[in-house]
């Protein structure tokens, strides 16, 4: 059964072929993605990989953590489930202003 790995600290330029590169050298790499922004397009900096078994995902999080990858030293460990994320949030609150952000407005 795949197994999903969450890879952090990556450098802005590396790519979901580096990835899948740097996991293929310790097993079957199922997919490679790096996360990006969806309003830019730029990395955010970390990515997931999911590999073939539990066994080549566990010798992943032991050979690749901590490693150097494109001059920043990334962190490997196992992805958690989705659902128990809980959502934060976050943003800057704007939208509950009465439409009053700013955005899209003329002046």
């Amino acid at each position: 059964m795949p197994t999903k790995l969450y890879v952090g600290n990556l450098a802005y330029s590396v790519t979901n072929e580096d990835l899948e590169a740097l996991f293929s050298q310790v097993g079957k790499v199922e997919s490679a993605t790096v996360v990006v922004d969806k309003f830019s397009g730029r990395s955010r900096g970390f990515g997931f990989v999911e590999m073939a078994d539990s066994e080549e995902a566990a010798k992943a999080v032991q050979e690749c953590n901590d490693r150097e990858l494109k001059g920043r030293n990334i962190r490997v460990d196992q992805a958690r489930a989705s659902e128990a994320r809980p959502h934060s949030g976050g943003g800057s609150g704007r939208r509950d202003q009465g439409g009053r952000s700013g955005f899209g407005r003329r002046h």
